[in-house]
């Protein structure tokens, strides 16, 4: 995920989920290729809940989705 992408994304996580800053700060620091992306640290530790992991790949993929069709 591109910086400009992850920004947007933890945006999206604070504001429409309403991860606490403090919560985004552990899955930063926790966060190492091995472990996965933001929104599996963040449910990995119960910072999210199942439903609000699901919003989080929802997000994802249509986020993909119109950065695809963007750039055709």
């Amino acid at each position: 995920m591109s910086p400009q992408s992850q920004q947007q994304f933890i945006q999206y996580l604070q504001t429409d989920l309403g991860v606490s800053d403090k919560a985004i700060d552990l899955a930063l620091r926790c966060q190492e290729p091995s472990r996965g992306q933001l929104h599996m640290v963040l449910w990995q530790y119960g910072l999210l809940d199942l439903e609000q992991l699901g919003e989080a790949f929802e997000w994802q993929v249509n986020k993909t989705v119109c950065s695809s069709a963007s750039d055709a």
